[in-house]
């Protein structure tokens, strides 16, 4: 999956000697250093934002994901707190958190995917087609999913399985996730951020109560949801659902499963 070996920019980055390096930048071979530790984040490459990907077994992983939409939306549901809410607030939170709740449940489900390059048409095959594949197939996927893309995504559920996090856990995460009071057009966000601070106060209690000798692990299970948000909607239904729904809005989706409409 990494794209180093057959990467053209890595490789012209390689070519810059430690030497060119010091005296270009006094500061570089530190910040070098600290880069191989893992304090200073890489920069994803060039050639993965190019890259475009599909997945390599769309059918058994767009069930599995299914899959764990149907739980995500049943936990959703099952929040009293998210049921008393005004029903325009309800559609707000679970069109804005539906994607980060989905990854996080595929974390917690170890729901792992494999992905293969999708060849680009060359400019000939372009011109004689006329775009007419795309009509004729519009459930095609890997169009807008990028090497970048699926790399962010398994940066997280990397990240999620390395910290082996409770089925508790788990659900304080989401909370946090789908009480979001920063959306424009919420009728109740003052309320709606209590219930945010609530679960974040209840994860901070139970680490503290289970993982005494572990003082970092909330920063840790914090910093996933930075990583979480780098992960986007539309890659997650692109990746995940379009093969499956094909031209069917993915909000529609949304609210007929958890409306049942």
């Amino acid at each position: 999956m990494a794209c180093f070996d057959g990467c053209h920019c890595f490789s012209h980055k390689r070519g810059s000697s430690i030497l060119y390096s010091i005296l270009k930048n006094g500061t570089q071979p530190e910040r070098q250093s600290q880069r191989a530790a893992g304090l200073v984040p890489q920069q994803a490459c060039a050639c993965a934002s190019n890259t475009k990907v599909a997945l390599r077994y769309p059918q058994v992983t767009c069930k599995a994901a299914s899959a764990v939409l149907v739980k995500t939306l049943r936990f959703v549901k099952n929040v009293p707190c998210f049921c008393e809410l005004p029903g325009d607030d309800q559609v707000l939170l679970v069109r804005n958190s539906w994607a980060p709740l989905l990854v996080l449940g595929m974390a917690q489900d170890r729901v792992d995917f494999e992905t293969t390059e999708t060849a680009e048409p060359s400019m000939l095959q372009r011109i004689l087609t006329g775009g007419r594949e795309k009509r004729e197939h519009p459930q095609h996927t890997g169009d807008k999913v990028s090497l970048a893309d699926i790399q962010r995504i398994k940066a997280f559920l990397n990240k999620c399985w390395g910290l082996d996090i409770s089925t508790k856990e788990y659900a304080y995460l989401k909370g946090a996730v789908l009480f979001d009071p920063d959306l424009a057009g919420l009728q109740c966000p003052h309320y709606i951020c209590g219930l945010q601070s609530e679960a974040q106060r209840a994860l901070d209690e139970h680490v503290g109560m289970i993982h005494r000798e572990d003082a970092a692990r909330f920063a840790k299970l914090s910093g996933t949801l930075s990583l979480l948000r780098s992960v986007h909607a539309d890659v997650v239904a692109e990746l995940f659902f379009r093969p499956i729904i094909g031209t069917v809005s993915m909000d529609e989706l949304l609210i007929e499963m958890f409306y049942g409409k």
